[in-house]
């Protein structure tokens, strides 16, 4: 049985992705991505994952991080990312830009690969800002598949889903539609 915050959704493809919301309100996102892209720079894979487009962008080198007017910046050195993760000037255009939803997720099935595990954000029009992917128990770090899966892989995932989304929180398990 999922918990009571995990959404499922059926995608396209036939996966199937558990996606466990966070709060969004004061700076917890702010403090969540100067945590991932500070600590865990060398191990995730970022970028907008919409339908026909997947950037997967790895970071060579740990990222500058700034805020200003509600926008953390991550400036890789040749490239650079504003995200809206606090109060911006404004009201209605602040609500629209600012994260309006957080949620670690996992998939399961599909095309792509057997399983994925990671952190997207929304922005207040419901459109997705980013998808940032942790390690994953099938692939080594230069993307090959591995001969057998390491769910030790899985550990950033693990504890930064339980350290921000609740210690309590069993890990969703989207094949299942329910706990792991």
């Amino acid at each position: 049985m999922a918990t009571k915050d995990t959404r499922l959704e059926q995608e396209p493809d036939g996966s199937v992705t558990a996606y466990d919301d966070i709060p969004v309100d004061g700076d917890r996102v702010e403090r969540l991505l100067v945590e991932v892209f500070t600590r865990y720079w060398d191990r995730i894979t970022l970028g907008p994952v919409i339908e026909g487009a997947a950037w997967e962008i790895r970071l060579a080198a740990k990222p500058a991080l700034s805020m200003a007017d509600g926008y953390l910046t991550v400036d890789a050195g040749a490239w650079h990312a504003h995200l809206c993760v606090g109060p911006a000037a404004g009201d209605d255009l602040a609500r629209r830009r600012r994260v309006g939803r957080a949620a670690f997720f996992r998939t399961a099935g599909g095309t792509c690969v057997p399983e994925s595990y990671g952190l997207r954000l929304w922005n207040g029009r419901g459109e997705q800002m980013v998808t940032i992917f942790f390690p994953n128990p099938y692939y080594d770090d230069q993307g090959r598949r591995l001969p057998a899966p390491d769910p030790a892989r899985t550990g950033t995932w693990e504890a930064l889903r339980r350290r921000w989304g609740g210690a309590e929180a069993p890990r969703a398990d989207a094949r299942a539609g329910g706990p792991a």
